[in-house]
């Protein structure tokens, strides 16, 4: 009986310290489809969350409380003879040093998400092969998360992952699937060979700077804190100077700028005229958020 239970809590442990990379919640909204049966877009939406969540993506081991939180909503707008049309949003966070709060790191809508899918086909990746494109695709944003993700936490950190989703695409560019080519404006090809390039390397830092260095102290020196994060909106304006418009900085303030709002309208004071002229500068989108930054 003894020898049982040791086994048992050894196995408790095991599983406890190899824990799978994500916690992803996947949604899958057929509201816009006139089926009738309901039953094979459920089916499919626990297919998606035990493949994302059950899977290793990596060699890392990640504990229970490290996995990371993300969310992925599938909108289904046509779907015919197992073939489905529609949309994928991405949203992933990661925890601020010694606070409860989740930091969002990216949030991203693919409108070019088709696929054709046989209820209970079992789904499975390897990143040597095109299986399917519901696969590459859920695949192709398992690794921009976990880049992303480890680009906070270490300058460049998330190379390894960058390069097996680059994999990715390069692979089912054969496919003749939507969103995968060089082509498409603002699409998976550019995403991650933008990650990549050197051309945009000081977005890859300022991910850094900003999280590691700026978000992370704010609760033990708020001053310098802010003037970390102050600071990287200016490699954003070097890199926004030299390629107007670039992709990553509208992928980093989609997930960023409610928050870079709070964290400026609050405590120790920066030079905040000239962060709001830098901010407007780089992302004028947003310029109606910028003016509630209040100084």
């Amino acid at each position: 009986m003894r020898k049982i239970t040791f086994i048992i809590a050894f196995m408790l442990m095991a599983l406890t310290a190899w824990a799978q990379e994500l916690n992803c919640t996947v949604t899958v909204n057929s509201d816009q489809v006139s089926q009738t049966n309901q039953q094979i877009f459920r089916t499919l939406e626990r297919s998606l969350n035990d493949f994302v969540n059950k899977n290793k993506w990596s060699n890392r081991i990640y504990k229970e409380n490290e996995r990371i939180n993300a969310q992925m909503f599938i909108t289904i707008t046509e779907y015919e003879s197992n073939r489905f049309t529609g949309n994928i949003q991405i949203q992933s966070s990661r925890p601020v040093f010694n606070t409860s709060y989740e930091s969002p790191i990216f949030n991203y809508k693919d409108n070019k998400f088709n696929f054709e899918y046989i209820e209970f086909q079992p789904l499975i990746f390897n990143e040597n092969v095109f299986e399917s494109n519901l696969v590459s695709v859920i695949a192709y944003y398992a690794y921009i998360i976990l880049g992303l993700d480890a680009d906070t936490f270490a300058l460049e950190g998330g190379t390894e992952h960058f390069r097996i989703a680059q994999k990715i695409v390069t692979q089912a560019q054969g496919s003749n699937s939507a969103g995968w080519n060089q082509s498409t404006n603002r699409g998976r090809f550019e995403l991650v060979d933008n990650l990549l390039s050197n051309t945009y390397r000081e977005y890859r830092i300022a991910m850094y700077n900003y999280h590691r260095k700026g978000l992370d102290i704010l609760g033990d020196n708020n001053s310098t804190g802010k003037q970390v994060i102050a600071g990287t909106m200016k490699l954003f304006e070097t890199m926004t100077k030299r390629r107007p418009n670039a992709f990553l900085v509208t992928t980093f303030f989609d997930a960023k700028s409610d928050e870079i709002q709070n964290i400026f309208s609050d405590g120790p004071k920066v030079d905040i005229v000239s962060l709001k002229e830098t901010l407007n500068n780089i992302a004028p989108l947003y310029s109606s958020t910028w003016n509630d930054i209040k100084y």
